[in-house]
């Protein structure tokens, strides 16, 4: 028999399997994570809102909790009202109890609320979240819902016009009990595109995003320019090579946050040393315009985003330099061309790959940037230095709000994948040139 054998294409895909399975696990799947979460109403702060709901469910252990009460309540109110006030509570009870029954009328409810009633009574903890919520079918939902919330309607308007204060303040405790219990019916949070209409609409997420996108273009774009003319410097055979190379990559290996705050310290307005000879040298209006105005934030942010971020892509562009062989340079110099051509003629060529591949990664760092503006301006003042990463950051975690945060979330993983392609596909194509089709 033949022996199973894979073609080179074949071959090819079953190497890099592995690799597209673990992209597949920590990259896509967070981010269809994320939009599944988008389109919720979902919030941790609401206990309304604190889980994923297609349908309507109730929170079986605020419900059997409340409903003891509830029962205990209006026996007492059946004991003390009298006249049109009693009829009210007996319709009340009718109602309330017509809706128990057709929700215990299911037995999977019926035993989970058994099941609840028992672990409350020994206080125990409900944390299973299956046996906690349970869903409803949406019109009984909305129907119960409507109910209680009527009642308890009436009920406050009978505690306000009843001169019984005893009687006013327990009409007044159930309308509240009933209240309480109606928000425990939990409507379906799912509300589709909704909170994206919502922020495309936002004109503080447009308002980050374009801080975003200015921080990444300018702060780049310095970073290309000094980090070549580093490399080109230490590229260069000299006496203490090595001690200049190692001493460049200091800012790099700075963690982020602990750079951002040592310019916080370096840019405060009355005592950091960077602000005060900015002033001297007439870079800045005034020693305190670096952190308390929007132009001040932006220009200090980029400034130490550029010192700590050049050496990076000085030591990119140095791995692209000494992959240029020594022979053509010589070639050019018997040919009589001087620096300037050698460099626009030879090395910014030869470098182009290696330039589009430095390029690429810092854009992407740079568009995600989070540490260095949290630290160094919480995105203030006023949001003027407010990135995506920390608009979403202060509404998924701060807000609790993990519908919305979701969307932002989404927003700048479709930003990234959209420089990504530009970079790849349109500008850096050269780099896949000569692959085998």
């Amino acid at each position: 028999m033949k022996k199973f054998q894979l073609n080179e294409k074949q071959l090819g895909y079953a190497m890099i399997l592995p690799s597209l399975l673990l992209v597949i696990v920590v990259t896509l799947w967070p981010v269809a994570q994320s939009f599944y979460n988008s389109l919720f109403d979902y919030r941790l702060n609401d206990p309304t809102r604190s889980q994923k709901m297609l349908n309507a469910n109730i929170d079986l252990e605020r419900y059997v909790d409340n409903y003891f009460y509830i029962e205990g309540q209006l026996s007492d109110l059946e004991g003390n009202a009298e006249g049109d006030q009693l009829e009210v509570v007996q319709q009340a009870r009718e109602t309330i109890e017509g809706y128990h029954q057709e929700l215990t009328s299911d037995g999977e409810i019926n035993t989970k609320i058994e099941q609840i009633d028992e672990m409350l009574m020994n206080f125990e903890p409900i944390s299973d979240a299956e046996l906690k919520y349970t869903e409803v079918d949406n019109d009984f939902a909305s129907d119960y819902r409507s109910a209680l919330e009527n009642i308890a309607a009436e009920f406050q308007s009978i505690a306000e016009a009843t001169d019984n204060e005893q009687l006013a303040q327990s009409f007044e405790q159930t309308g509240s009990l009933l209240a309480g219990t109606s928000d425990n019916i939990l409507e379906s949070n799912f509300i589709g595109f909704a909170n994206y209409i919502k922020y495309f609409q936002d004109q503080r997420m447009w308002q980050s995003l374009w801080n975003t996108f200015y921080f990444t273009v300018v702060s780049v774009g310095f970073e290309l320019v000094l980090g070549l003319a580093i490399a080109l410097l230490i590229n260069r055979a000299f006496k203490g090579r090595g001690i200049v190379r190692a001493s460049v990559l200091i800012p790099w290996a700075i963690p982020t946050a602990v750079a951002a705050m040592m310019w916080g310290f370096l840019y405060d307005g009355q005592t950091g040393i960077v602000a005060h000879y900015f002033e001297k040298l007439n870079m800045i209006p005034s020693a305190s315009w670096l952190l308390s105005t929007s132009d001040g934030g932006m220009f200090a942010i980029i400034f130490a985003d550029v010192w700590k971020t050049t050496p990076y892509m000085a030591l990119l562009l140095l791995a692209g330099l000494q992959t240029i062989p020594n022979s053509l340079y010589e070639a050019s110099n018997v040919d009589g061309a001087n620096k300037w051509q050698q460099f626009f003629k030879i090395t910014l060529p030869l470098l182009k790959s290696a330039i589009l591949v430095a390029l690429l990664f810092r854009t992407l760092d740079a568009f995600r940037v989070f540490d260095l503006i949290y630290v160094l301006t919480g995105g203030g003042p006023a949001n003027a230095t407010e990135s995506i990463s920390v608009y979403a950051y202060i509404t998924l975690f701060s807000q609790q709000n993990f519908g919305a945060g979701s969307v932002l979330s989404v927003i700048v993983f479709l930003c990234v994948a959209l420089i990504s392609f530009i970079y790849v596909r349109l500008i850096g194509s050269d780099l896949f040139a000569g692959r085998t089709k």
